[in-house]
């Protein structure tokens, strides 16, 4: 009889919409639902938490502010569809070299590939830990390299996450393209993403 009244006297404080706790009068599974309708579990949360922390597939690209050299060609078709070159006035080795220590920064370990106008100066994808060791020896290439006119590094990040960064720095482009243009290809965490975004900003001035 007790008991009867302790249930009634409970269903009748929470009448309406609330739900009752299930340990009055359900079974174990019952008891589960209730602990995660009245206090839902924080694993989306952190699986939303954990999305937001990333990037995907990012695409920088930038020119510099200097003098541009219009280059003639026979092509006319080119030149009425906005495929006429251009030759900008800026140095390839010290770019490279900052875009290098900028990758280093934001934890990129392995310096895949280097090309230098279509020829492979450096390539040892299987070299996890050469990122570095290729930044301090860059003078090796700087002949090569300084007197380029296309430029294009491959990087590897050395993380929990797959991620390959291709950069692309080029004196001569089509008036559509732009000097540098970086794909990160993957998944990249968005710290070290903006590790890599404010040490370009601070050292070449890069802008939204």
């Amino acid at each position: 009889m007790n008991g009867t009244l302790h249930k009634l006297d409970i269903m009748g404080r929470y009448d309406s919409n609330f739900r009752e706790p299930p340990w009055v009068m359900g079974s174990p599974k019952e008891v589960m639902n209730w602990v995660e309708a009245s206090n839902p579990s924080k694993k989306d949360d952190e699986d939303k938490s954990s999305e937001k922390k990333y990037l995907k597939n990012l695409h920088i690209k930038f020119d510099f502010d200097v003098k541009q050299k219009e280059i003639d060609s026979s092509c006319m078709l080119c030149n009425l569809v906005g495929l006429k070159k251009i030759e900008e006035d800026f140095e390839i080795f010290p770019t490279a070299e900052l875009i290098l220590r900028g990758l280093a920064k934001a934890k990129f370990r392995n310096t895949a590939k280097i090309v230098v106008d279509n020829k492979v100066l450096y390539e040892h994808p299987e070299d996890k830990s050469d990122l570095r060791d290729t930044i301090d020896r860059i003078n090796e290439f700087s002949e090569e390299v300084s007197q380029a006119k296309n430029l294009e590094i491959t990087a590897i990040l050395d993380d929990v996450e797959d991620a390959t960064a291709v950069i692309k720095i080029k004196k001569i482009h089509s008036k559509k393209e732009h000097s540098v243009e970086i794909q990160i290809k993957g998944k990249i965490r968005k710290d070290i993403y903006y590790t890599f975004r404010n040490y370009l900003d601070e050292k070449i001035g890069l802008k939204e």
